[in-house]
């Protein structure tokens, strides 16, 4: 039905099936890590995720084609990456964002593009507030009004300078168009900081542009997508501003009085499975039509564990870490306000399983009555929900009485091979090796 040389190897990270119109589609996510030869710092490597959807047009063709083939790199694996059930978005979290590649732009030709961009001028410089971007190009002297056209659209602009197009482009996200503005500056010093004067080689008659940002608090990484000619500019006087903002945050001594009603956190209390070497990953949505960021959630220190399928009708869950417990949340198609919705708790489960330090597979039941663990060889951990107790039990400390208890177990595999796959069902769970494959009953079938 398909056959089709796609390039270096890859594995799939999500695929779904689409029914639109009588017109059926398939839409994969195609993970690979790439070489970067000319990248100098860091790992030399970035990773690429390619949005494949292959559809057959007509019921007289009985083959598919490739009908829409995007590109985004990023240079971290992301935890988790999952096409909208409607094919209209993509989720993805990961510790370093993700950007769309142009379509048709040659890895190596924009490899040399930036080589060059390096040594020449910026086109554009470009500075940004939680509300408003501000861009400045540099004009000829003999410039007037009449020269310059400026086309302000929700996700748009194209300049144009004495009949010629100067800079057009794809905007990273929407602006307020009606509410953008520009004009012609004599002299533009005013507004920037020393720091940003240095780096701003020219004071002289300039075009200013304000565009007001729709999604307030979005920091972009670009102004228009993949466009390399500008320069942002950071003001000295916003990161002063900032680090005043968390000055309450942090003391010249470790925990100065611990004695106080409420100490500081205090290193020493935390145990070794507690400590995250990792940075704070975040949540991104991506618009399959303009390819740009629509949602960004910090995912802070909330430690990503797994993801499953609890409705195949639904976009895969993901569990993450909170405090000492694992919480489940199910992503749901845009546009809604409650985009993730929390459905499931694990209690205790994030404490308990940062012990385990050889576990390789992570899942739990589609109707959340146990989650499950297990190791590169032999043992099964299972981690039943809270249920109530058929006997009295009395806390010893508190005196109290236990109404529910939550229980843990262990399976171990008569094999020494290594474990390929895991699959929890609400009845069993499925354990693969490389020879076998386990079934464990967990629950009576109902």
């Amino acid at each position: 039905m398909f056959n089709e040389e796609l390039g270096n190897p890859f594995i799939i990270m999500h695929s779904i099936s689409l029914l639109k119109a009588e017109e059926h589609s398939v839409a994969a996510l195609l993970l690979r890590i790439e070489k970067e030869e000319s990248h100098m710092k860091g790992s030399g490597f970035y990773v690429s995720l390619e949005w494949v959807t292959i559809s057959k047009k007509n019921t007289d063709n009985k083959k598919y084609e490739i009908v829409k083939r995007y590109v985004l790199h990023g240079k971290s694996v992301p935890h988790y990456a999952a096409i909208e059930p409607d094919g209209s978005g993509l989720m993805i979290v990961s510790y370093k964002s993700f950007t769309f590649v142009p379509d048709g732009q040659d890895i190596e030709e924009s490899k040399d593009e930036n080589m060059s961009e390096k040594i020449k001028e910026p086109l554009y410089y470009w500075q940004q507030t939680e509300d408003e971007l501000t861009v400045t190009v540099r004009l000829p002297e003999d410039s007037t009004k009449q020269d310059i056209q400026v086309q302000f659209l929700p996700d748009h602009i194209n300049i144009v300078l004495k009949g010629q197009s100067f800079l057009e482009g794809n905007l990273y996200s929407s602006v307020d168009h009606e509410s953008s503005t520009w004009i012609i500056k004599e002299n533009n010093s005013s507004g920037y900081s020393q720091s940003s004067l240095r780096a701003f080689p020219f004071l002289f008659k300039s075009l200013e542009i304000s565009l007001i940002k729709k999604n307030e608090g979005l920091t972009w990484p670009e102004l228009l997508v993949g466009d390399k000619q500008g320069e942002l500019i950071r003001d000295s006087a916003q990161c002063a501003a900032i680090a005043e903002r968390l000055m309450h945050l942090t003391s010249e001594e470790l925990n100065p009085n611990p004695d106080k009603e409420k100490p500081p956190c205090n290193a020493q209390e935390l145990e070794e499975c507690d400590i995250f070497f990792e940075e704070s990953s975040s949540l991104c949505r991506f618009d399959g039509n303009t390819l740009k960021t629509t949602h960004v959630v910090n995912l802070g220190s909330n430690q990503y564990l797994f993801s499953v399928v609890v409705d195949p009708k639904d976009m895969p869950c993901f569990c993450l870490r909170h405090d000492v417990d694992a919480l489940l949340w199910q992503p749901h198609s845009s546009p809604r306000d409650d985009m993730w919705e929390h459905i499931a708790t694990f209690n205790a489960l994030g404490y308990v399983q940062a012990s385990k330090r050889d576990k390789k597979f992570f899942a739990c039941s589609p109707n959340y009555s146990y989650a499950a663990l297990c190791e590169c060889l032999r043992r099964v951990f299972i981690y039943r929900q809270p249920t109530p107790m058929s006997t009295v039990l009395y806390n010893r400390k508190e005196g109290r009485q236990v109404g529910q208890v939550a229980k843990q177990q262990v399976a171990s595999l008569e094999t020494n091979e290594p474990i390929l796959g895991f699959q929890a069902t609400n009845e069993r769970l499925f354990v693969l090796t490389t020879k076998n494959l386990f079934l464990i009953k967990v629950n009576t079938e109902n």
